[in-house]
């Protein structure tokens, strides 16, 4: 099968032919109809992850076709529709047990554990707990947009965060985690603040719902968060990753806000200060958000088939395959406003 391959860190990945993967008795192999390109990928090509095995075919969000089935398969069919948490569960372990299959003990997640999506197929073990059936209303690459992106933040929102109608909720940084979450948050009712340093992807943030926005360039963060809240903000969320957007999401919070952490914080930004002062005082709550369990996904499945959020709406460009080799290297760039996705193999 052709794939995206890179042989060493933080080389250009070439296009390439792969040998076709099988499944394994508890697993299927999709045929990938679409596939979103993540900062997250990224930081693994980046060579952040440890989990990455050289030599490597990355990718973690896709929705595509069942085409061949292991043994032990008793839920799956070949030709069913589907997509996958980021985060596959193993349902033994005691956190899967606890229905929390987000953080497994042995967690799989294709594109770091294993080979991933940004390939004509892909294979996921342990599929009768880690598969979501496609509506047949959705397209795959409103289903690959879901992947990472969206599905994090609609539990970071929902099951972190606990929005609810007539809170005040910041998101700093208005990538694919951001944009969701603004969608998410606004289809609870929340007034949501965004925050970034792109006029093109803060125009957006106010197509989906942000009732306000500001240019971290020239405004003060915390300080117009506050003013506009009326004092701080409920809930807020730091969806970019990195030293200034977490210390400005915990430090715009009211008192005994919270804050989720959604965007990953790797390499030298790892123990990044946090205002532990604010903290204490104000009782605030900091939270983290991995990914959603694939039994969780009916929930955010209906909101968006009943029209109550519309995540094709941040899909900024599809390209080819061969165009994602270079784009994932420039993901760290931000060019591009709203989600990447390859659908074209």
């Amino acid at each position: 099968m052709k794939a995206i391959l890179y042989e060493s860190f933080q080389s250009l990945p070439i296009i390439t032919q792969v040998p076709d993967p099988s499944p394994s008795k508890s697993g299927v192999v999709i045929e990938v109809k679409a596939t979103g390109l993540c900062r997250s990928d990224w930081h693994g090509w980046m060579g952040h992850d440890t989990d990455i095995q050289l030599p490597h075919v990355p990718g973690h969000e896709f929705a595509g076709i069942i085409q061949a089935v292991g043994s032990e398969v008793r839920n799956w069919k070949v030709g069913d529709r589907v997509t996958v948490p980021f985060v596959s569960g193993c349902g033994k372990c005691p956190e899967c047990a606890s229905g929390n299959h987000q953080v497994c003990d042995d967690q799989f997640q294709p594109g770091f554990t294993n080979w991933g999506s940004f390939a004509e197929y892909v294979a996921i073990d342990r599929a009768d707990i880690n598969l979501v059936t496609l509506p047949e209303s959705m397209n795959f690459q409103t289903a690959a947009s879901l992947g990472c992106r969206f599905a994090t933040s609609f539990r970071a929102v929902v099951d972190q965060g606990k929005v609810t109608g007539g809170q005040w909720v910041a998101i700093h940084g208005c990538g694919g985690v951001g944009l969701s979450a603004i969608m998410i948050a606004n289809a609870l009712g929340a007034n949501v603040i965004a925050i970034d340093i792109d006029e093109k992807k803060l125009e957006l943030a106010r197509q989906i719902g942000a009732i306000a926005t500001l240019n971290a360039k020239e405004k003060a963060v915390v300080e117009a968060i506050r003013e506009i809240s009326k004092g701080g903000v409920h809930v807020s969320v730091d969806a970019l990753g990195s030293p200034v957007t977490l210390f400005n999401s915990v430090s715009c919070l009211r008192k005994r806000g919270k804050h989720i952490q959604v965007g990953l914080l790797l390499a030298d930004q790892i123990n990044s200060p946090i205002p532990m002062n604010l903290v204490l005082s104000k009782e605030l709550e900091i939270y983290g958000s991995h990914g959603m369990q694939a039994w969780k996904y009916p929930e955010m499945m209906q909101m968006i088939t009943s029209g109550k959020m519309n995540p094709e709406l941040l899909i900024g460009r599809t390209i080819s395959l061969e165009a994602g080799a270079k784009a994932l290297t420039e993901m760290n760039e931000f060019r591009d406003a709203g989600v990447t996705i390859i659908d074209q193999f």
